[in-house]
């Protein structure tokens, strides 16, 4: 049986995505130079930055579902999750800033400025983005509209991408003229500003449509206990931690591994040669793969009707850990080859990352009809912390690995070093992309089985307000 909905207007399916813009804004420059930003831009050790990364996810651990908890709880007339955005727009935007903001505090003041900087700009990440990522839980009842909706936010969060990826690069050099902390700080600044209106857009520009049961109390402990007991939820979860570690290994590599094996080519093209930098090397690698992503989330629906969703996730994801081991058999003069592996890479993130949250919700639709309870930000919240614990996974092994190697910042690195470096982008975050793979070969959720859930809500979603109404 098929669920007809009615569909959402455009205006909400690209309101709703301008607040992953936002958080992406931050969130990609996070994964391609906050390692880089800390390393040589701030002056902390690699060693540090990676212990740091870790070390705040124990208090993420915690904050996580509290926030699902509260925003599952709250009642205003603007619905349940749509008022984080309007609270906590302008904070986002202004911790942003002040984490990017180096003041020149000693190498212990640095360390204590980064941790309580960066914590408190997770805190506010996680109370934005816990309401923002389960109200597409709410947005329709419909799983195939809810696939729409997330291909709408995954192609504007590729603006974000864009502008994180290929911009912020640009804008620190406009900005700093040759001084770098001066253009770190007005960028992120300015980022800062725009992620802070994009959330504000997505608030006026969304409504909440699903609704739980009226009379529904549950104590958190029980929504706890739903959530592990929920399978196909600890399958996407624990795919989402492997699938981030891949993501924020290899492109947190990016620039240590032009800077120091591609280094600056002679290049011809059409007769002609030409001096090439490794940073407009680097710049033009990050972009294409920006571009080709964009195209691989556009045509997920395709896909994931064809193939089904968890099917779709785990093949890119497997093509994804092939086309990155290959690149450590890459040497610095086939930049041609270079490119051809970054394209089916990035082809293969845009279907993944469409598809994990649209999972996400499916799991949530799962729990309410396995358990008679609702909690759609709790699932979101749990489901948000396994993606900031892969980040800070991914981060954490990259900085250890740089530092094992013998990286040292700002110098000529050692042969041991740039193996580091090459594994680091290859071979390492490679293995976690194969078991992300093979973790969604046993996800049990097909169509048919996510179209009966549907209807089977529905139903009695129709008979509990037929009975209210008597």
């Amino acid at each position: 049986m098929k669920n007809e909905m009615p569909k959402l207007s455009l205006l909400e399916k690209v309101g709703y995505g301008l607040g992953d813009t936002a958080s992406n804004l931050f969130f990609q420059t996070f994964i391609f130079f906050l390692v880089y930003f800390y390393t040589d831009v701030f002056g902390i050790s690699a060693a540090a930055a990676g212990t740091m990364f870790l070390v705040t996810r124990i208090w993420d651990a915690i904050n996580d579902p509290i926030m699902g908890a509260i925003a599952d709880r709250t009642n205003t007339r603007w619905g349940k999750f749509r008022p984080y955005l309007l609270w906590f727009a302008v904070p986002f935007g202004v911790i942003g800033f002040l984490m990017f903001s180096t003041p020149d505090l000693g190498p212990t003041g640095k360390l204590v400025y980064a941790y309580i900087t960066y914590t408190l700009m997770m805190m506010v990440y996680t109370a934005i983005n816990v309401p923002y990522s389960a109200l597409m839980g709410v947005i329709s009842p419909n799983s195939s509209e809810r696939t729409v909706v997330s291909a709408f936010r995954f192609g504007l969060a590729f603006i974000g991408m864009f502008i994180a990826q290929y911009a912020v690069v640009r804008l620190v050099e406009f900005f700093g003229r040759g001084d770098e902390v001066a253009g770190w700080r007005v960028t992120m600044g300015c980022l800062g500003a725009l992620a802070a209106v994009l959330f504000l857009i997505t608030f006026a520009t969304t409504r909440e449509r699903v609704k739980p049961l009226k009379k529904q109390k549950t104590p958190i402990m029980q929504d706890i206990k739903d959530l592990f007991a929920n399978v196909p939820w600890l399958l996407i979860g624990s795919a989402t931690i492997v699938q981030l570690i891949f993501i924020v290994m290899r492109s947190s590599s990016i620039m240590y591994f032009f800077e120091y094996y591609i280094r600056d080519r002679q290049m011809t093209l059409m007769g002609r040669d030409f001096s090439v930098s490794y940073s407009q090397l680097a710049a033009a690698f990050i972009l294409f793969g920006t571009i080709v992503t964009i195209i691989g989330a556009v045509l997920t629906k395709w896909f994931s009707s064809f193939f089904g969703k968890s099917n779709t996730y785990a093949g890119f994801l497997f093509l994804c850990a092939v086309s990155s081991g290959l690149m450590y058999f890459i040497n610095p003069h086939q930049i041609g080859l270079l490119f051809l592996l970054q394209l089916i890479t990035s082809f293969s993130v845009g279907p993944v990352s469409v598809l994990q949250w649209a999972i996400y919700t499916d799991t949530a639709d799962y729990s309410e009809w396995r358990t008679g309870r609702r909690a759609t930000a709790l699932v979101m919240a749990a489901s948000l912390f396994a993606l900031k614990l892969g980040v800070a996974l991914g981060g954490a092994f990259q900085a250890w690995i740089l530092a094992s190697y013998g990286y040292v910042p700002n110098v000529e690195q050692t042969e041991r070093a740039i193996q580091g470096i090459r594994l680091s982008i290859s071979l390492y975050p490679a293995l976690f992309a194969l078991i992300g793979a093979i973790l969604m070969m046993f996800y049990p959720l097909n169509k048919a089985r996510i179209e009966k859930i549907e209807a089977d809500l529905i139903e009695r979603r129709r008979l509990h307000d037929a009975h209210d109404e008597a």
